[in-house]
Parts: C-alpha cells; structure tokens; sequence
C-alpha cells in the first residue's frame, strides 16, 4: 500500500510542477508581450506628436499662402506677372457716368408714334 501512496504522491507532484512551469510559460509570454505593446504605444505616441507637429507647420504655411503678399510675390516670380501699365487701366467711373448719359438721352429722345394699320394697302 505504500508503493500506491508514493506513485499517488508522484503523479500529484508532477502534475503540480507541471502547472507552474506552465502558468510561468504564460506569465513570461503574457509579460513580453506587455513589453511589446508598451514599444509599439510609444512609437505609435511618437509618430502622433510627429504628425501633430506637421498639420501645424502645414496650417501656418496654408495661412501663409493666403496673404496679399505672398500672391503678389508668387504672381511676379512664378506667373511673371506685373502690374498693368496706365495705358491698360480702364476707370470704372467714366464708363457709368457715360452710360447714365446716354440712358438719360435716350429717354429725353422723342418716340416715334406707331402707324395704325387698317388693313388697306398703301397708295399704288
């Protein structure tokens, strides 16, 4: 009967040293796979501040882009632009004070008085 007991005890002992080396395969597994993922937060944390830091530098730069200055220096380096010469400017002004003129004109003009038709020929 004691050779019973101690195979009894035995299986026990194994299977007890069997589940803590396995639970402790698992810790270390779980652990370094914290590790892992604590790297790969803090890379993906990297790569936010980096892309945070972008759209900024990318808002100014838009903003900049939208200042009279910055289109008259694009328009006169990069399109070759110039400011027109006085022979091809063209006032508003005198264009609308002719055009009243001649609006006024034409109503003080008397209108022809129509004919009235009577179904009669002309003269032959």
């Amino acid at each position: 009967m004691n050779t019973r007991r101690a195979r009894i005890f035995l299986f026990n002992w194994t299977l007890a040293v069997v589940a803590t080396v396995s639970a402790y395969c698992v810790h270390l597994a779980m652990r370094g796979r914290t590790v892992a993922l604590g790297y790969e937060l803090g890379k993906a944390r990297n790569e936010q501040a980096r892309l945070r830091e972008v759209k900024r530098v990318l808002e100014l730069e838009s903003a900049s882009y939208k200042t009279p200055e910055r289109v008259e220096i694009v328009a006169r380096s990069l399109l070759g632009m110039e400011p027109p010469g006085p022979e091809r400017i063209v006032s508003t002004t005198s264009r609308a004070s002719d055009s009243a003129a001649s609006d006024k004109q034409a109503s003080q003009a008397p209108t022809p008085k129509p004919t009235p038709t009577t179904g009669e020929s002309g003269p032959p």
